[in-house]
């Protein structure tokens, strides 16, 4: 298989779902560079018992986990990928917006990873129960009931002092 074809069809891709993953962007390179090498030395591995997408984004998922294993890096934001303002919003909108965003980040990133990589493969990647369970190597009813959970879990975090639940935009679909 050549590389370069490997590299502009599924590299852009690969590169998000580390990011979402590690929180950092060149992190995130070092990682799906380390993917594309470990993926071209070892080729035959692959069995095509899958889409070479998915076993790629599977190798991806794994190096990100031994990556958060080993150095434990959080207290990276990832305000880009929710940042979402209209141009047409007032400068009040817009910073309503950016607390609200910023408090769904925070709420986000202090669920533990099992539950905040299920959220963000469903609602930003928009996979499947189906695909995720397939990525992350675990049955489908394992997916949904760790994306049930994730969201009780986000609902808790996103309640004011009031008891009112923040419009935090994580309605089932």
């Amino acid at each position: 298989m050549d590389i370069e074809k490997v590299l502009e069809e599924y590299g852009d891709y690969l590169l998000r779902v580390a990011y979402l993953y590690v929180k950092d962007e060149n992190t995130a390179e070092d990682i799906v560079q380390d993917v594309l090498l470990k993926f071209y030395q070892n080729e035959t591995q692959f069995k095509g018992q899958s889409s070479l997408k998915t076993y790629l984004v599977r190798m991806t998922v794994n190096r990100s986990h031994d990556y958060l294993r080993s150095w434990k890096s959080k207290g990276f934001i990832l305000m880009e990928k929710l940042r979402i303002t209209s141009p047409r919003q007032t400068p009040e909108e817009q910073m309503i917006h950016t607390e609200e965003n910023r408090v769904l980040v925070n709420a986000l990133f202090s669920m533990t990873l099992i539950y905040r990589e299920v959220l963000v493969l469903y609602y930003y990647e928009e996979l499947s129960t189906v695909e995720i369970a397939e990525m992350l190597g675990c049955p489908e009813a394992t997916v949904r009931t760790r994306l049930q959970r994730a969201r009780r879990q986000l609902k808790k975090r996103l309640q004011n002092r009031d008891g009112e639940v923040m419009d935090d935009g994580w309605n089932e679909r």
